[in-house]
């Protein structure tokens, strides 16, 4: 008998009893449906991580100090200022690795309060930036200027201010707040600065908010000399980000920029220099992503064995049902074979059409899923060829042993079945 006779009868068996076929799939599609879903909704929240952090410099290096450990340390001490990166090292670190460097991103936090004009307020943080920062960090500047070098070294009290800023303190008109004076209340000092620029707000994993915008905190960028001069901060910086030129492998850089600077910490008892890229980071999220949606894949898998067992049940009653013409095949011809391949047949498209309709049910459940959290995603074509073989697996290895059963069967003794 050849394939195609198999799968007819294997066909007409199915229409035969069509909806015990669908309840025997039930378990299948389940099975199928969920980890699709599960798989594709995990690729996409996911992606969805990694465009959030490569929106914070995909060639980003984050240096910092980091606490040495030894046998009697008892824990995190508090830095001095001798301890701090200094000027001196960064200048250094662009001068022996020019080519590997674009920018250096430097910042220290002056104050958090609420800008305020009569009835008008806004939350800010105050923070004092290199002339390099906006750049570095992808902000862009949609009306006036940044923070130039020559403000920071004339200490400059003058700001850039969040488009979100001047909704609230001017109605939305960009061009209007350029040149007005903004007061910033903190807990202790008012300080007062010259609007010179405004950057358009984005929101980012790292300073994501449920506020609504007229309480949102929001960003205000001064020079770094003035915010350390009015917060008498040390010279030196706890951490400083690097962003690396895009043709290099900025996790190796990271690596290496780690290893320079810690020459100027050989001597220091309590503390070294640490550094990741945001390249390495954005590997080990997808290394952390993908074990747990395997995880979670797995368990949703064991739906589909309950659904073999369900195949397997209902195979056996189809050759408990069918055991005269089992009989009446082998009295003409048929081999033991070819009894066990039309049975091992129809359990592989019973459980290729439940794979087929669980991975258009798991590709709608994934898609609805990821929209939900503002993702656009669908399953691989590796998924989806691993969903369609391993239905056809659980169709071979559930259906071989009913199969097997069939085709042993003594013609004599199934013709006079009743």
């Amino acid at each position: 008998m050849n394939f195609g006779e198999n799968i007819r009868l294997a066909w007409e068996g199915i229409r035969a009893g069509k909806m015990r076929a669908f309840l025997t799939m039930l378990g299948i599609i389940i099975g199928i449906a969920s980890v699709i879903g599960i798989l594709t909704l995990g690729d996409g929240l996911t992606g969805s991580i990694n465009d959030q952090m490569s929106t914070l410099g995909a060639t980003n290096i984050y240096i910092s100090l980091q606490t040495k450990t030894t046998e009697h340390d008892g824990g995190a001490r508090s830095y001095t200022e001798s301890d701090l990166i200094s000027d001196e090292m960064i200048a250094d670190l662009r001068q022996r690795y020019a080519s590997s460097i674009d920018y250096v991103s430097l910042s220290s936090h002056l104050a958090s309060g609420k800008a305020k004009d009569g009835d008008l307020y806004a939350n800010v943080s105050v923070s004092g930036i290199n002339d390099e920062y906006l750049v570095a960090n992808d902000i862009e500047i949609i009306r006036g200027r940044g923070i130039t070098s020559a403000d920071i070294n004339d200490n400059m009290m003058i700001a850039v201010v969040s488009d979100k800023f001047v909704n609230n303190m001017f109605g939305g008109d960009t061009q209007l707040a350029l040149g007005q004076e903004v007061s910033v209340y903190s807990t202790f000092e008012i300080y007062t600065f010259r609007i010179v620029g405004v950057y358009k707000y984005e929101q980012t994993m790292m300073n994501l908010s449920m506020a609504a915008d007229v309480d949102l905190q929001t960003d205000v960028y001064i020079p770094l000399s003035t915010a350390k001069k009015l917060s008498n901060a040390d010279d030196g910086y706890s951490s400083i980000t690097v962003v690396a030129n895009p043709e290099i492998d900025s996790a190796n850089f990271a690596t290496v920029a780690k290893n320079y600077l810690n020459k100027y910490y050989a001597e220091n008892p309590s503390f070294q220099i640490s550094a990741i890229s945001m390249e390495s980071m954005l590997s080990t999220v997808d290394t952390m992503m993908g074990t747990v949606n395997i995880a979670i894949a797995v368990i949703a898998g064991i739906s589909l064995l309950v659904g073999g067992i369900g195949v397997m049940n209902i195979m056996l009653v189809s050759v408990t049902e069918r055991t005269r013409e089992i009989g009446t095949r082998k009295a003409i011809g048929a081999t033991n074979g070819d009894i066990r391949m039309q049975f091992v047949t129809e359990s592989v498209i019973i459980c290729l059409i439940g794979g087929v309709i669980g991975i258009i049910c798991g590709t709608l459940l994934g898609y609805f899923g990821a929209s939900l959290l503002g993702v656009i995603a669908f399953p691989s074509a590796g998924h989806i060829a691993l969903a369609v073989g391993f239905s056809m697996a659980i169709g071979i290895f559930f259906g071989y042993y009913p199969a097997n059963k069939a085709a042993k069967l003594d013609p004599i003794e199934a013709l006079r079945y009743e």
